[in-house]
């Protein structure tokens, strides 16, 4: 039986235009992600670096763009966050039938704009909705990692198989599965986070 329900953020409650920072920076020369810029991209995700100093790595690699344009073209793949997704997890949360986590690659960047983007009192509903709220920079890890998913685990005193995982990337929801975590890769455009339940 699920008791606990471990959900991602991006494209499965918010929206996102993933190819958006991409797109945004092909004017000042960005052709793809090299190995220096995924290393980078990570461990800011993982928190290793603020914002600031993780501004002037990306300026290094492309000076004739400025801090503002940067930080732009960088939160260009936050969306909407739906309405009728927030009432879901609201009311998901009011029916107190499961632990509900949110679990998030992000970074200082981003969550401070879908702060602004939402506006406080709207962020806090869906702050509120969750028992335990994850963010990867604030823990040093990010998924698709095993140990991310084994200290969710352990610090919150889950078992695996009554556990109920639903993130948009494969590699992501693959790694939860290897630990007998039950899983949904949702497919963005094809499913919604509102048929949870009868996923479950």
């Amino acid at each position: 039986m699920i008791k606990n329900i471990i959900l991602d953020f991006g494209d499965v409650l918010i929206n996102l235009d993933k190819p958006a920072t991409a797109k945004a920076m092909v004017q000042h020369g960005f052709t793809e992600i090299t190995p220096a810029l995924e290393v980078l991209f990570q461990d800011y995700e993982k928190g290793f670096l603020g914002s600031s100093d993780f501004l002037d790595e990306v300026a290094s690699h492309f000076p004739n763009a400025n801090r503002d344009y940067l930080i732009e073209a960088w939160n260009s793949i936050l969306l909407d966050f739906p309405e009728h997704r927030l009432e879901f997890i609201e009311q998901l949360a009011r029916e107190n039938q499961y632990k509900m986590i949110l679990l998030s690659n992000t970074n200082d960047l981003h969550i401070e704009h879908v702060k602004e983007q939402m506006g406080m009192e709207r962020f806090n509903r869906f702050k509120n909705a969750f028992d335990v709220f994850y963010l990867s920079y604030e823990m040093g890890m990010r998924k698709p990692d095993t140990e991310i998913f084994d200290f969710v685990l352990q610090e919150n005193r889950l078992l695996a198989h009554e556990t109920f995982f639903v993130d948009d990337v494969a590699e992501n929801t693959a790694s939860a599965a290897d630990l007998g975590i039950q899983v949904w890769n949702l497919q963005v455009g094809k499913e919604d986070i509102t048929q949870l339940k009868s996923r479950l």
